[in-house]
């Protein structure tokens, strides 16, 4: 009987979470929509996000610690002293309709890569969720278009 109740329960989970995981209501978007500069969310970093033939692209522009930062916590040891201006942590999205998929983030203050996806939100922010294997199990972070006179425009 607990077997029973415990498989039930599995595939109960297993029917809501996609139908509530999935089934964003995103807003239409242009595949280009995302093309410019963003601040992260704790706002001490811009990423200037850029097309490369088909696919979606992100380098640091601007960082709040200063031009000089460097790549410290890479996993490769020979790179830790590169600095991270310039810098792509953002790697070949393609546009689907409403998110741009199958893309990686580089998160330079953990020196790792994840899965990505990216979607525009109704008020223009922009959400980008990485993952290590399924979108389900992992993190959103929402970006912001820097104001006219952040330091990152320039």
């Amino acid at each position: 009987m607990k077997k029973q109740v415990l498989i039930a329960f599995a595939l109960l989970l297993l029917a809501v979470f996609p139908a509530t995981t999935v089934n964003h209501a995103f807003p239409a978007a242009s595949a280009d929509a995302i093309v410019g500069k963003w601040l992260n969310e704790e706002k001490d970093g811009a990423v200037e996000i850029f097309k490369k033939g088909n696919n979606f692209y992100g380098k640091l522009v601007w960082l709040q610690k200063g031009p000089n930062t460097v790549d410290e916590k890479n996993p490769d040891t020979s790179k830790r002293s590169r600095k991270l201006l310039g810098t792509e942590i953002l790697q070949n999205f393609s546009f689907s309709g409403t998110q741009w998929n199958n893309g990686t983030i580089y998160d330079p203050k953990s020196g790792k890569t994840y899965s990505c996806k990216m979607w525009l939100n109704n008020d223009g922010s922009l959400s980008i969720r990485g993952y290590i294997g399924i979108s389900l199990i992992g993190r959103t972070t929402v970006w912001t278009r820097p104001a006219k006179g952040h330091p990152s425009i320039q």
